[in-house]
């Protein structure tokens, strides 16, 4: 397997770029959650992050971790992989004796998507059966239905794979955290791609949520920034749920650009199909995808090399074989590791702020997540890292991840990537460039 490495300089200073974050296109009400929360800052407008409290009554009762993740809907392609990294993370901490004497507990459940009910559903049942920290949601769109609900019943809410820059200055009590890096960064990362490429005039192609809006905003920006004129780019926002998407597909092969970003999930196929059939497909045109669609369910029924030679970033770590190995053995049916590492580090985390705090209430377990990932001595493991706590001193972990090193946002203060690209089988090829973005490039 092929990889390289390289890295860019943020397009602005550490602390601008993460407080960048605090809005997002897309639809910015709270989706029907339960809770007061305020709506983000507007993106752009720096804010300061609400900080966790403790409670004052620790508890040591057993650790019980929810999962909201995509076992259905339109990301549930990102489910296998996911799951797989909280499952490894659970029996490791349990193989070392648990958290504060106790073996932790996983309560698996499904996220279905922000077109469904499904997650309010499962939220409901992990809180009432007493959760006091729920990994996920995978999509933004669908944490958005249910941040309230969870962080307003004082339980930690912990994402591998929300990117939407909303959530930077999200008024959740300190509750809300992630492993995956926002997508301020990921528009870096998407901007330098295309133009290293070469791509002067630019179409984006993004769905109609916070991920999709959001992360076309912040490449737009960058693109901008490298050079290219805000007249040599175009943005065009569909609907995920439309019965076509020819009449946007038509406006950007009027456009006539060298480059085509599409920002999607499943629906990328149907996109894509069609971009083929007006000649602008991979075939014809440099096409990009994102995280919400570079995988290899993306060419399952396509015909033959359609998606050939199309790039896409996704935050990536360069994974070790033993970690993938741990994976393929909780899951042998693993084909795509994406938020694998996320997730596993999500649990790992979450456990090493509880033994920390030496308390499993929701709050006081968030009191300790940020520091869990800096300014102490570093560990690799929760077996290391505990024993670190054990005898009084502070952990840095660096995780399945790599540096994580969280603001005050609870959010990973630079982003690993890695540029992947469709070979002529429509599967993603084994040679993966890494790229490194934000306060730690």
């Amino acid at each position: 397997m092929t990889r390289t490495t390289w890295r860019l300089a943020a397009l602005a200073g550490a602390a601008s770029l993460v407080l960048a974050g605090c809005g997002g296109g897309g639809d910015t009400g709270s989706g029907g959650a339960t809770g007061g929360s305020e709506e983000p800052a507007a993106a752009g407008q720096e804010c300061t992050p609400p900080q966790a409290q403790a409670t004052g009554t620790p508890s040591t009762a057993p650790l019980k971790i929810g999962s909201l993740l995509p076992e259905t809907g339109s990301l549930a392609f990102l489910g296998p992989p996911e799951f797989a990294g909280v499952d490894v993370a659970v029996k490791e901490i349990n193989d070392a004796g648990g958290v504060l004497g106790n073996p932790i507990e996983h309560l698996r459940g499904d996220s279905g998507d922000d077109t469904t009910d499904i997650a309010n559903q499962t939220v409901d049942r992990q809180l009432s059966a007493g959760t006091q920290v729920i990994v996920g949601a995978a999509a933004s769109g669908v944490s958005k239905l249910v941040i309230d609900k969870i962080t307003g019943a004082g339980v930690v809410q912990f994402s591998p794979a929300n990117t939407s820059d909303e959530f930077t200055c999200w008024q959740d009590r300190g509750l809300y955290f992630r492993t995956a890096p926002p997508d301020v960064l990921q528009g870096q990362a998407l901007a330098q791609l295309i133009t290293s490429d070469g791509g002067q005039r630019v179409a984006l192609l993004a769905r109609n949520d916070p991920y999709g809006s959001g992360l076309a905003a912040s490449t737009e920006r960058n693109l901008v920034s490298a050079g290219i004129p805000q007249d040599q780019i175009t943005k065009i926002i569909y609907d995920p749920n439309a019965a076509s998407f020819n009449p946007e597909i038509d406006q950007v092969a009027q456009f006539n650009p060298d480059a085509i970003a599409v920002i999607g999930f499943d629906e990328s196929k149907r996109i894509l199909t069609r971009m083929s059939e007006v000649q602008i497909g991979p075939a014809q045109k440099s096409v990009y995808g994102t995280d919400g669609n570079m995988g290899n369910a993306l060419g399952e029924g396509l015909p033959a090399g359609l998606l050939n030679g199309m790039k896409g970033t996704l935050p990536l770590t360069e994974l070790s074989g033993d970690f993938r190995q741990r994976l393929s053995a909780q899951d042998p049916s693993l084909t795509d590791f994406n938020y694998a590492a996320e997730s596993y580090d999500a649990v790992v985390i979450s456990a090493l702020a509880a033994e920390a705090a030496k308390s499993t209430n929701g709050a006081d377990i968030a009191t300790q997540i940020n520091g869990i990932t800096k300014d102490g001595e570093k560990c690799t493991d929760f077996a290391a890292c505990k024993a670190i706590l054990d005898r009084g001193g502070d952990v840095d972990y660096d995780g399945a991840t790599g540096t994580l090193d969280f603001t005050d946002a609870g959010e990973p203060g630079s982003g690993s990537y890695g540029v992947q690209t469709f070979d002529g089988q429509n599967t993603i090829s084994d040679d993966v460039t890494y790229v490194r973005v934000g306060a730690q490039s």
